[in-house]
């Protein structure tokens, strides 16, 4: 086991980089949150740097047990905190920012992705917390998306960056999240205001579900460090990517174009299997994982990095926080938001 004796030092860190590993911190242990956070601190540009360079950074040997001794570090590493919009995973709120990261079922793996990549401003960056280790599996999975970039076909990855990426999205009560809770309101104004104003488009359906649309970049670049970098929901939420039987039973019941999620190319062509497949083969040549420990805290840069989760079994227990708010504007898209694959 490598400790903090024998890690290598940068920048006053000592950083382990391994194969199929995020980069990770040897923190020389602290016996207060308080004591952490000045520590982390002292020591934020450094982190930010390794950010920069390996897109997600595990700090270890922390003493982060409970959500208020999370809050206390994210506060020591993110300047500002950055809301959770269009909401579209259930998740628990514990206030000041800090949610658990996901409370979908513990056999229920979520594949690579980057938060909010279908808002036209999203975190810049992700903390998670690990509160309680799961038995096994529940590693919080990252992948390097300038990586994944490299490595599409060269024909998919030009049709993505001509045409961009389309999220429909069918709201009910009985599949997926309702309009009002992704919007926070129950006021049809209000939710179609902030369509107005977030490029969506939307159609009311005579038994107040909702239908939406919106046409984003799936290649963006990075502000800071200028690099440019594969950043969607195309393969996560496309049908294809759904287990069989799951996929079977939806379209059974609702309709091939009345799933919750559904994506397209930008310009509404549906793509083959073969091309969905070669996406996630993508997503899974760059996955890296490190199994979680008590007190572990993951940094990623939501933009160069996404992130995953395995299945587990036993308890677990992760919290996240967001951070940092880019624009989409400020990190010139290959193609334009719009409300229709006509561009409007």
């Amino acid at each position: 086991m490598t400790t903090f004796a024998d890690a290598p030092v940068l920048g006053g860190l000592n950083v382990i980089r391994e194969p199929g590993r995020p980069a990770v911190v040897i923190t020389p242990g602290h016996g207060s949150a308080e004591a952490a956070a000045a520590w982390l601190t002292e020591h934020r540009a450094a982190v930010q740097a390794e950010l920069h360079r390996s897109g997600a950074v595990l700090l270890r040997g922390l003493p982060i047990h409970d959500a208020a001794s999370f809050a206390t570090a994210r506060d020591a590493l993110v300047e500002q905190r950055a809301g959770y919009k269009e909401k579209a995973t259930p998740r628990t709120d514990f206030g000041e920012g800090v949610f658990s990261s996901t409370d979908l079922p513990a056999a229920q793996p979520i594949r690579l992705h980057n938060e909010n990549s279908y808002t036209l401003d999203f975190p810049g960056v992700l903390l998670f917390g690990c509160i309680t280790a799961p038995e096994e599996g529940g590693a919080t999975t990252v992948g390097d998306m300038r990586e994944a970039l490299r490595l599409l076909p060269d024909g998919l990855r030009a049709r993505f960056e001509e045409a961009g990426w389309l999220l429909v999205r069918n709201y009910s009560e009985l599949a997926g999240l309702p309009w009002y809770t992704t919007f926070a309101t129950e006021d049809r104004a209000v939710a179609e205001a902030y369509c107005d104003e977030n490029t969506i488009g939307y159609e009311w359906l005579d038994d107040d579900s909702l239908i939406t649309r919106q046409r984003r970049s799936a290649v963006i670049t990075h502000p800071v460090t200028g690099e440019r970098v594969w950043f969607n929901h195309f393969a996560f939420w496309n049908s294809r990517t759904l287990d069989p039987d799951v996929r079977e039973v939806l379209e059974e019941t609702y309709g091939p174009d009345g799933l919750p999620f559904n994506t397209y190319l930008g310009d509404g062509t549906r793509l083959t299997d073969a091309e969905v497949d070669a996406v996630n083969e993508v997503y899974d040549r760059v996955t890296v994982r490190e199994s979680w420990q008590r007190g572990d805290l993951m940094l990623v840069d939501n933009i160069l990095c996404a992130h995953g989760r395995e299945a587990f079994t036993g308890d677990r227990k992760i919290l996240v926080a967001m951070g940092e708010p880019v624009a989409l504007a400020d990190c010139s898209p290959a193609t334009q938001p719009s409300t229709t694959v006509h561009g409007e």
